[in-house]
């Protein structure tokens, strides 16, 4: 019997209280700055790092990495945890770019909630349409906040329908624009009937309520963008646009808020909105199907790997989402995989870079375990009752490099390097047979992953790498026997990664094809998990 687990009455009453979600968009949406401005009006921070010009961008509180910092875009997934209302958030910001697409996936299995960033003069792009897809297989609630509307976009009715179309979800708008595109006056507050007055907030870097008026005393009957708005609003309620909570878990419906990231607008109202909408933790069902109770015994998983986040110190920080029970600095728990006991005795909870240590935790929480070496991603750890989860998803490799070690006498580095690379999943290590290989291949979804592996290969280890680049041009997952196929048919080449998974790599798609077509019941799957 768990000695540690807390009573059920404080295990629900705790797991109520969070809200852990991500934020998803496409790159340049202002994914990073409504991530700060949340964090603001949570609170959490005094002042956003966020300003205009991103020649002169200060770094930001979710972007650590200098890679991150140089660029000007989030390549990795980073937690924040704050309390705002009486209610701990969990926010975590997951890269926009699609070359990090893997670490965005490995997030969506940790929250319970997603906020879909769109920019208004631009709709739907193509990653955001992605990591939607993402979400609805994963069964993942969505508030929807549409960005940048004090600037030229697209009309809010034509937006409505582009996200009912595009994404076959039926958008409620909870706030409604009033004013034309690029000339903001402000949102109206659908359910409270209020009016928020748009006021640019100098630099959007501090928090500062606009003024809020009840709509009657806001309507101006002389000005055109006022009736206008009315018009607009009247056709939603005449159209059945009105809340459904029902639906938005079903993943049938999304709220719609309009704002500003950038001057802060519209955000407190964001925020609002995933304390009350966005869902409390559930129960978390296994590899067998069978749901872990938030009340049961603790387990918890292991979304996400990030060494040396903080220079100074040669750490490596496991991050585990709380699925059940109570969490206890220094508990012993199980590792699922490898059925070997491991003490939780430095845990911390996370604010980008910063840490703070934690001694307890609840469903829907997300721990930091510090130098745990035995853990990687898609680990379920456990006390009590054995529970394991189901794998993460991850995406086959669509781009390949070989490298090699510019000094041969740095090997054990150059070993080292890449083996924590590959139990973080910044890149897929493949090699002949699995182990050692001094001109290993690497494999990622997008570029800018081998730019990432191999800029900390050098900052963090010390290793300069030369590449080549390589004619194969996608890659399948397989099995031993399929392995066996693959090699006689001549069609593609076999490789294994780190953690003794078997891919095909390919130069072409018409190879896939005939391959499947010639051998039937061949396994060559793209999602991996």
């Amino acid at each position: 019997m768990s000695q540690t687990t807390a009573a059920p009455d404080i295990t629900l009453e705790e797991a109520g209280r969070r809200r852990t979600f991500a934020i998803i968009s496409h790159p340049d949406a202002g994914k990073t700055t409504t991530t700060e401005k949340m964090l603001l009006f949570g609170n959490a921070l005094v002042e956003a790092g966020a300003v205009v010009s991103k020649k002169d961008r200060r770094s930001t509180a979710s972007d650590w990495m200098e890679l991150e910092k140089r660029r000007g875009i989030s390549v990795s997934s980073t937690v924040l945890r704050f309390e705002h209302d009486d209610k701990v958030i969990n926010l975590l910001d997951t890269p926009g770019h699609s070359d990090f697409s893997e670490d965005t996936l490995r997030v969506m299995s940790a929250v319970d909630g997603a906020v879909i960033l769109i920019d208004a003069a631009k709709g739907i792009e193509s990653q955001t349409l992605r990591l939607f897809e993402v979400a609805r297989s994963r069964g993942i609630p969505l508030i929807t906040f549409i960005n940048k509307c004090d600037r030229p976009g697209i009309e809010p009715l034509e937006l409505l329908d582009h996200i009912e179309s595009t994404l076959d979800l039926m958008p409620t708008a909870m706030s409604w624009p009033v004013g034309d595109p690029g000339n903001l006056l402000g949102v109206v507050d659908r359910r409270r009937r209020t009016f928020h007055r748009f006021d640019r907030s100098p630099g959007g870097r501090s928090a500062r309520g606009g003024e809020i008026l009840a709509l009657d005393n806001a309507f101006d009957a002389l000005d055109p963008a006022w009736t206008r708005a009315m018009e607009e609003l009247s056709l939603l309620d005449e159209a059945g646009h009105d809340f459904d909570v029902d639906g938005v878990g079903a993943g049938i419906s999304t709220p719609v808020y309009f704002g500003s990231a950038l001057t802060n607008f519209g955000v407190e109202l964001l925020l609002d909105a995933v304390i009350e909408l966005s869902p409390a933790p559930t129960p978390r069902p296994d590899r067998r199907g069978e749901a872990r109770e938030l009340d049961d015994d603790f387990s918890g998983l292991v979304f996400k790997v990030q060494a040396n986040m903080d220079p100074r110190h040669r750490d490596r920080n496991a991050f585990i989402r709380v699925c059940s029970g109570r969490f206890e600095r220094g508990m012993k728990v199980v590792n699922a995989r490898t059925g070997k006991p491991i003490a939780l005795n430095y845990a911390s909870e996370t604010f980008g870079r910063q840490r703070e240590t934690l001694d307890e935790a609840f469903p829907g929480d997300v721990v930091g375990i510090v130098n745990a070496a035995d853990l990687q991603v898609g680990d379920t750890v456990f006390e009590g009752e054995p529970v394991r989860f189901p794998e993460l998803p991850t995406l086959a490799p669509e781009h390949f490099i070989q490298i090699r070690n510019a000094d041969a006498r740095r090997h054990k580095q150059f070993s080292r390097a890449l083996s924590q690379l590959a139990e973080e999943g910044v890149i897929h290590v493949l090699t002949r047979d699995g182990g050692r290989d001094p001109m290993p291949v690497l494999g990622a979804v997008g570029r800018l992953q081998f730019d990432v592996a191999t800029e900390r290969m050098s900052t963090e280890f010390g290793i300069e790498v030369l590449s080549d680049e390589t004619n194969w041009k996608l890659a399948r997952r397989t099995d031993e026997a399929g392995a066996e196929e693959i090699r006689t048919s001549g069609l593609a080449e076999v490789r294994t990664r780190s953690d003794g998974m078997i891919f095909a790599l390919f130069t072409s798609q018409f190879q896939v094809e005939r391959l499947e077509r010639d051998r039937p019941g061949l396994r060559l799957d793209r999602l991996v998990g």
